[in-house]
């Protein structure tokens, strides 16, 4: 078992909200990532059981969104936009620049496990582009100056 029985009696707290148990599972999903940093399989078959859903409608639901990694990450899940306002505003070199910066190519890790890099298709800030999200947090009309800044600040946190 991989949900420890804090996150498990969480989500049987948030199941008691909605009318169908279905309704939980994005709420389930959230305290199961939150937990676990990641998920996968074994954490979809045992949220499915705890909140007496198909294995299948757990895993379609974790799937369709990139905010719930699927193997683990580093401390911080880097995020960038590449859909079409942040490419047309510099999301590419931003990318190239974010890889060369951390000595890792998009999808990778850093050796001392601090920073996880991907590309996303929107995150909804499309007037705000090139930009940005760090686990919760979004960073906006970057600059090389900014993300200098933003990565050296969370180095000094990790």
């Amino acid at each position: 078992m991989i949900l420890n029985e804090a996150s498990i009696a969480q989500i049987k707290k948030k199941m008691a909200r909605y009318p169908r148990n279905k309704s939980a599972v994005l709420p389930a999903i959230t305290v199961a990532y939150r937990q676990v940093g990641h998920l996968n399989a074994e954490i979809y078959r045992e949220i499915s059981k705890i909140i007496d859903i198909p294995y299948v409608e757990v895993a379609e639901a974790a799937s369709f969104y990139t905010m719930f990694p699927k193997e683990p990450v580093g401390k911080y899940l880097i995020q960038v936009c590449h859909n079409i306002s942040c490419a047309l505003l510099g999301a590419d070199s931003l990318i190239g620049y974010l890889e060369e910066k951390l000595g890792i190519k998009k999808g990778e890790t850093t050796p001392d496990n601090i920073f996880t890099l991907i590309s996303v298709e929107c995150l909804g800030s499309c007037t705000s582009a090139p930009m940005m999200q760090i686990n919760d947090e979004f960073y906006e009309n970057l600059t090389r100056e900014k993300v200098d800044r933003i990565l050296d600040e969370l180095r000094k946190k990790a």
